[in-house]
C-alpha cells in the first residue's frame, strides 16, 4: 500500500487529503510542521510527501531541503502563495510539483499518482544508453546523473536533470510545453505550461554561459541547439 506523508498545520486540509487518499487505497500519515516531517523521514519511508509551504517550527522549503539530504522521496508542495517567486523557489529546493490552495482533491490525487509512477520508473534499472553525452563544453554523465560545464560539476535538481536530458535527446527538435509536461512530468493536463517555463528558467540559470543552448520558440515551446 503506497504511503503518503501529509505535512500541514491546517487540520481541515490534512483531513481532506486523508479522506480522498485513503479512499484511493493510500496509507496516510500526518504531521503539523516541517521539523516533525524531517525527523519522521529519518526513521520511515514514504512514497510521496505532501508538504505545506508555510508552517511553524520549520517551513516546507527548509524541510524539503533537509529531507533531500537523507532520502529520495518525491515532494508535492501545497501553498496559498502562488507568486512566481514562490514557485520558482519551490522548484529550486527540489519539489516535484507545486499546487496552490484552494485545490481540487481529485486533481491532487491524479498528480500524486503520476509523481509516484514516474519516481518508480526513474528508480528502476535504466535502459542501455550512451554513458556520456558531450556538446562542446557541456558534458552529461547519464550513469551518474551529473552535468559538467567546462569540466566543472554543476548541481541540478532531479527535475532539472530530467528536463535537460529530454531536450538533449531531442536536440534540434522543437518540443511543445504539452509534450514536455507529458514526458518529463507525466501530466496530460492542459493549462500548467507555466510549470515548464519556471523550471526552464531555473535550468538556464544553472547552464550559465550555455543558457542560450535552450532556445525559446515563441508560442510553441523549446529546443536544445548548440549556439556557442
Amino acid at each position: 500500500m503506497p504511503r503518503i506523508l501529509v505535512v500541514d498545520d491546517e487540520p481541515d486540509i490534512c483531513q481532506l487529503i486523508r479522506r480522498f487518499a485513503e479512499h484511493d487505497g493510500f496509507e496516510t500519515v500526518g504531521v503539523s510542521d516541517g521539523l516533525q516531517a524531517v525527523e519522521l523521514c529519518r526513521r520511515q519511508d514514504f512514497d510521496i510527501i505532501i508538504m505545506d509551504a508555510m508552517m511553524p517550527e520549520m517551513d516546507g522549503f527548509t524541510a524539503t531541503r533537509r529531507i533531500r539530504e537523507v532520502k529520495d522521496i518525491p515532494v508535492l508542495m501545497l501553498s496559498a502563495r502562488g507568486a512566481e517567486y514562490d514557485k520558482l523557489y519551490g522548484f529550486e529546493v527540489g519539489v516535484d510539483d507545486y499546487v496552490t490552495k484552494p485545490f481540487s482533491p481529485r486533481e491532487l490525487l491524479a498528480r500524486i499518482n503520476v509523481i509516484i509512477k514516474r519516481h518508480e520508473k526513474n528508480s528502476s534499472p535504466a535502459e542501455p544508453q550512451d554513458a556520456v553525452l558531450e556538446f562542446g563544453g557541456i558534458k552529461i554523465d547519464t550513469l551518474g546523473h551529473t552535468l559538467y560545464l567546462d569540466g566543472v560539476k554543476t548541481e541540478l535538481t532531479a527535475k532539472e536533470y530530467d528536463l535537460l536530458l529530454y531536450l538533449v535527446k531531442h536536440k534540434g527538435i522543437v518540443m511543445s510545453r504539452d509534450q514536455i509536461l507529458s514526458s518529463v512530468w507525466g501530466y496530460d493536463f492542459y493549462g500548467y505550461d507555466r510549470t515548464v517555463d519556471w523550471q526552464m528558467k531555473l535550468l538556464r540559470g544553472k547552464l550559465g554561459k550555455y543558457r542560450d543552448c535552450i532556445q525559446t520558440i515563441r508560442s510553441v515551446g523549446y529546443k536544445f541547439e548548440i549556439s556557442i
